[in-house]
């Protein structure tokens, strides 16, 4: 039986397409982008995030670990990651709930299961489930069985990605998605590389890929200081989408400097150079740069 990782399942959510959605968010990504808000995502394997702020030391974690894995330190707890299978029952143990378990194995029908529960909502608003990450497209055989069992429910289905996959794997998961969100990060190919660890043009191939086969297809750009936030940029941006007929919308994602503090706590390095708020006034300011070229242009999701 075919089984996905999962990080996170995210319940009434409007930020990620149409309506009121269910958003999974699949573990793995092949890009590493400096500004990413969701770190935990990029790994392909499951982990243990322990938090020493909220353990009370108590060693119910080391007494549920049948790995033996777990010892006591003047700091907090260790862990002999040689010997630990991250089976999360450290995670149930712990009554301060100082050990959360990031990355769970479902099956397709157990994730559907989660899917449905929210499906009152999702009718009501014109919703349905959004795949996001890390890159959904990473885990495109799990991907597609659960895109499938979502269309045989009637569910909308939403594809969040960065287009950097394979155009086969693209292909095939086109066919039963209504709508892709489509990561944007910035035109210039040379800080491409450099902010997210992968080229730009497999990304602006797939992208006319999908416009050329008449995919549902809004693009999102977000606004990273010293990445994407100049006006020459946007500029080009503009002149870069508007020669892309087939886009139906462009969302202008404003950066917050939260994601460093994420970065801080599961003790991933912070790589943004420079990472104050982007004011309200300055994004409206590009989004208008957009709107000149007849682009259908909204700030956020």
């Amino acid at each position: 039986m075919r089984r996905g990782l999962i990080f996170d399942i995210r319940r009434y959510s409007v930020h990620d397409g149409p309506g009121i959605r269910t958003t999974v968010f699949f573990k793995g990504c092949p890009l590493s982008c400096w500004w990413c808000h969701n770190p935990e995502s990029q790994g392909r394997t499951p982990f243990i995030h322990y938090d020493r702020d909220r353990c009370l030391r108590c060693g119910s974690c080391i007494a549920a670990c049948a790995d033996g894995a777990l010892t006591m330190t003047p700091s907090g707890v260790a862990v002999d990651v040689d010997r630990c299978r991250v089976d999360g029952a450290c995670v149930v143990a712990c009554p301060a709930q100082a050990r959360d378990l990031v990355g769970r194995s479902f099956t397709v029908a157990e994730l559907v299961e989660e899917i449905e529960r929210d499906q009152l909502f999702h009718d009501q608003s014109g919703g349905g489930v959004t795949f996001s990450g890390g890159e959904p497209l990473l885990q495109w055989h799990f991907l597609l069985d659960t895109l499938r069992a979502c269309g045989e429910r009637s569910i909308h289905r939403t594809v969040d990605t960065s287009g950097f996959a394979s155009p086969r794997v693209l292909m095939q998961v086109a066919e039963e998605t209504d709508l892709f969100l489509y990561d944007l990060k910035t035109v210039d190919p040379e800080m491409h590389r450099r902010a997210t660890g992968v080229g730009l043009q497999p990304i602006v191939e797939n992208l006319d890929r999908l416009l050329a086969r008449g995919a549902h297809v809004h693009v999102r750009i977000p606004v990273i200081p010293g990445v994407s936030d100049g006006v020459d940029h946007m500029e080009r941006v503009g002149d870069f989408l508007a020669a892309h007929e087939g886009v139906e919308a462009v969302h202008v994602l404003p950066f917050h400097s939260a994601a460093r503090s994420k970065h801080a706590r599961f003790g991933l390095p912070w790589r943004l150079a420079t990472d104050g708020e982007v004011s309200g006034a300055r994004v409206e300011e590009l989004s208008e740069r957009l709107r000149r070229r007849g682009l259908n242009v909204t700030v956020g999701g």
